[in-house]
């Protein structure tokens, strides 16, 4: 009797061992292709889920989704105001800021977007991939030129920019103000300009952003608004200035869209 039982328990431990090991090959298989194929997978504890719609474009990195704000995660488009070098060198410029903003608009279409949240920013606002279809929005506006990769905050879309700065599309065609630059300065030269005007000066030099009122409603002006300049701040309007957008956020305002 000890031969057939030898033989019965050592096939009984192969089966075993092969399964084994099928089940580690099928797992590797499985999170391997996970890890590569599906980019909306788990997100963090705590975190805000998938917002899914057709989207409004703010600006070239900002749009809204079923009533959500979201600043698309990893770029940084030029601001609406935002002239950049043209390619020839002869202090030629382009709209890059209206044209980025335009693109976004152009890759969203009326499409319901898929958008993978990555937490809020100071401001708020969702901080997320958008999917149209299976075409990443975020990657595409920095493949294309119309956005630089926001390294200060992620990493994520650096092999993009190279590839548009080597084709020298869009922002690369010419040496051009990086927008986070750009934003610094029209905020140095707000807080120069509108200080001492009186009545229709800022309260504060920290206070800068303007609240507007209009027939479309209370609309706020970021200083690199296209029409920052033009828009003149009646206090016994009730219009008003804002230190920052949470605030005026807060207060009823909604950012002015540059399309």
């Amino acid at each position: 009797m000890s031969g057939p039982q030898f033989t019965v328990s050592a096939t009984r431990q192969l089966v075993a061992a092969a399964l084994a090991v099928t089940l580690v090959v099928v797992a590797a298989i499985w999170g391997g292709t996970s890890a590569r194929t599906a980019p909306s997978g788990a997100l963090p504890s705590g975190q805000a889920p998938s917002v899914q719609g057709i989207a409004r474009v703010i600006d070239g990195d900002t749009i809204e989704v079923a009533g959500t704000r979201i600043r698309l995660e990893g770029i940084d488009a030029p601001e609406g105001d935002q002239q950049c070098a043209r390619a020839g060198g002869a202090g030629d410029t382009w709209r890059c800021g209206q044209v980025a903003t335009e693109e976004l608009q152009r890759l969203v279409g009326r499409t319901a977007l898929r958008c993978d949240s990555r937490g809020t920013d100071k401001y708020g606002r969702m901080l997320a991939i958008c999917f149209a279809g299976e075409t990443d929005i975020n990657a595409e506006m920095v493949r294309r030129g119309f956005a630089w990769a926001f390294v200060k905050y992620s990493t994520v879309y650096v092999a993009e920019e190279a590839e548009a700065r080597k084709r020298g599309v869009g922002i690369w065609q010419a040496p051009t103000m990086a927008a986070w630059d750009h934003r610094a300065s029209r905020w140095a030269d707000a807080r120069d300009a509108v200080s001492g005007k009186g009545a229709y000066g800022a309260p504060s030099r920290d206070c800068v952003i303007k609240g507007n009122i209009t027939s479309g409603g209370r609309i706020y002006h970021m200083p690199w608004s296209p029409w920052y300049g033009k828009v003149r701040i009646e206090t016994d309007k009730g219009e008003r200035w804002f230190c920052n957008e949470n605030e005026a956020l807060a207060a009823g305002w909604r950012p002015v869209r540059v399309n």
